[in-house]
């Protein structure tokens, strides 16, 4: 979707490294994309950053440059992992993504898809867990109003307006089963599944079909409510294994436990201003996490932003390179 344009109209060739637990990839005990253990999103981190240096010593041995890294949603946040591991100037954009993935599974569209009795279960199984999050109770009562955001988001829709095309999509995404993006064990998981967000995007019937969808929106909507009623109950029970599972998050994947990249002046990211996936509003912002980077923003939400806002994705990846060849290469892209 951008790799050809790229090349066709600014000579950026590119590689597509696929997602370790997907594809060909995945372990053969997962369903789809359904990621068996929390664990597995760190393992997956960790491999990406490490294939990504690897290749970026490839490219810089067989005298490719400038030399960049871009990704959508998670793999924008994997991407800025990676630039933030090379100890050398290069190109990043990171797009729909934030400075931590915490609030991903916390907050956003995918929390409610998470089985958190389990989490709750296995969390309060092992003492050292409880321990490290004892003293933070403080915390706990602010991931409560967090949590509650969530779901009075889906409360004060109005369902009898017509949805935006934000709307429209998001719950799109929710329909298909057997497509799905998940936290936990996939047996634990009877009543809900949440389908990843770029599934169905090739799907011709998202735009031309758009007054049909409205009407099945409106039924995955309630069903939606039903679901959030139903945990509201254990929500009290849920709030440490919630907090736990901040802080891991924050610990391992926040921009600030890592390096900042060599060059600012070549890292552009691209974010929603209405993005259900990646909330933003609790989350700190790139510029004061990396100063000197620069954030274009569009308003609109996460599934829609990747429809109808490629050309500022691509923009931007150009711009950032015309950069940093003008920078370090003294000559126009």
């Amino acid at each position: 979707m951008l790799a050809k344009p790229l090349l066709k109209e600014a000579a950026i060739g590119s590689i597509i490294l696929e997602n370790p637990f997907y594809g060909k990839r995945k372990p053969n005990n997962q369903v789809r994309s359904i990621l068996c253990n929390v664990s597995d999103i760190f393992v997956m981190g960790g491999c990406l950053i490490l294939e990504s240096l690897v290749l970026f010593h490839w490219c810089e041995r067989e005298g490719f440059g400038p030399i960049g890294v871009t990704g959508l949603s998670m793999g924008g946040h994997m991407a800025s992992l990676a630039a933030a591991s090379w100890p050398k100037p290069i190109v990043l954009v990171p797009c729909l993504s934030g400075t931590t993935a915490s609030g991903v599974f916390t907050e956003g569209a995918i929390s409610c898809a998470i089985d958190w009795d389990l989490l709750e279960k296995q969390y309060k199984s092992n003492s050292v867990y409880k321990n490290e999050v004892g003293n933070i109770d403080n915390e706990v009562n602010k991931l409560k109003v967090k949590f509650n955001a969530g779901k009075q988001f889906i409360k004060d829709m109005n369902i009898d307006s017509h949805f935006n095309i934000q709307s429209n999509l998001m719950f799109d995404d929710l329909k298909n089963d057997n497509s799905s993006l998940n936290i936990c064990q996939p047996q634990q998981l009877n009543k809900l599944k949440l389908t990843n967000a770029f599934d169905n995007l090739e799907d011709p019937s998202i735009e031309e079909n758009n007054e049909l969808q409205i009407k099945k929106d409106l039924k995955q909507t309630k069903h939606m409510m039903r679901f959030f009623n139903k945990h509201s109950k254990s929500e009290d029970l849920n709030l440490e294994a919630l907090s736990f599972m901040k802080g891991i998050m924050d610990e391992c994947t926040h921009l600030k436990n890592f390096k900042s990249p060599v060059d600012m002046d070549i890292v552009i990211a691209v974010c929603a201003t209405r993005d259900g996936y990646v909330p933003q509003h609790n989350m700190d912002k790139l510029e004061d996490v990396w100063p000197g980077a620069e954030v274009r923003y569009v308003d609109t939400g996460h599934v829609a932003a990747f429809l109808l806002h490629r050309n500022t994705f691509k923009t931007a990846i150009i711009d950032a390179f015309q950069r940093a060849q003008k920078k370090y290469y003294d000559q126009p892209l």
